[in-house]
């Protein structure tokens, strides 16, 4: 009987209540939280605290900011479908909507950040990925990963300037790349006039595209700039043919505070056991994890198949 009386505890309080339905919706800091609920961040850390002892959520650092998410999946599934029932009896509580709303603004005002550093550096951002590690060095591995079967119908999602299409482009059946910024895509297409390369712009966590229209699809050095990177994953993984691939390439965990300000990260890398995870939800199996240290950051190649249907 204690753990029911200290889920029940934990969640008798107004605030946190809110919070718990606020991070099913995605991983929050608690200065976004600050901000939905608007309350101090002294406040706000209090309120984590207890719903944290009682293993509903989970605190992950990154630098000097804390993220938080959903904690045991065992005991957050009944509870959010305890929820969602309760408010299937009549319409959604004020304060639900309310919440739902300043969410809308904050993932708007990241979004926006990210954008805005896009477009403001679009021309030098095939140079600036020098700074981290080799691209020769990533492409080279990318390119042993994939070599072993037939690429097919080849999926680049947050494609930039287009250069793993550049790189894909030869040995795949046709080569398809998305990206939210048109001034990525207006480089990305002078670099790749051909019939073959279809650029579109889009949200890559909210594709226009059906399912299974791709055998490989790859994330390269995206998913660091995305509040809701496994969105992302679960669209990649949509789009893969039973048996397809997918690659993700990223950074490994790191400090490098500075870049969240200069070069608008909202994630400061990814562990093997998160990524796993994520790729597992998706219902993907990771076959390989290959790292590749660079001066000051090092690279993670993760490489996901989609299982074949009995």
């Amino acid at each position: 009987m204690d753990l029911p009386i200290a889920i029940f505890r934990a969640l008798a309080d107004p605030t946190r209540l809110r919070i718990f339905a606020l991070l099913r919706c995605m991983e929050l800091s608690v200065g976004e939280l600050a901000q939905i609920l608007v309350q101090s961040q002294p406040r706000i850390s209090r309120h984590i605290k207890i719903l944290a002892d009682a293993s509903l959520i989970e605190r992950r650092k990154e630098g000097a900011w804390v993220f938080l998410g959903l904690g045991d999946e065992r005991l957050a599934r009944p509870l959010l479908v305890a929820l969602d029932e309760w408010a299937a009896l009549e319409d959604a509580e004020a304060w639900m909507k309310a919440d739902k709303a300043r969410l809308s603004a904050v993932v708007a005002d990241r979004a926006r950040a990210a954008e805005a550093y896009f477009n403001a550096n679009a021309g030098m951002w095939d140079e600036l990925r020098t700074l981290y590690v080799a691209d020769a060095d990533i492409e080279a591995a990318i390119t042993e990963l994939l070599a072993k079967e037939a690429l097919g119908r080849v999926v680049d999602l947050g494609t930039g300037t287009g250069r793993m299409l550049e790189v894909l482009g030869a040995r795949a059946e046709s080569v398809v790349g998305i990206d939210r910024s048109p001034e990525m895509l207006r480089f990305a297409r002078a670099k790749l006039a051909s019939s073959r390369v279809k650029l579109y712009q889009g949200d890559i966590c909210a594709l226009d595209m059906p399912d299974a229209s791709a055998e490989t699809a790859l994330l390269h050095q995206v998913l660091h700039y995305l509040p809701q990177p496994e969105t992302a994953l679960r669209e990649a993984a949509r789009l893969l043919v039973d048996g397809g691939r997918l690659l993700v390439v990223d950074f490994a965990p790191h400090e490098h505070e500075e870049l969240r300000t200069r070069h608008a990260h909202a994630r400061l890398g990814f562990s093997d056991e998160q990524m796993q995870a994520w790729l597992m939800a998706t219902g993907l199996k990771m076959e390989t994890a290959r790292t590749l240290a660079g001066r000051e950051l090092t690279v993670k190649l993760w490489l996901g198949r989609k299982p074949r249907a009995a």
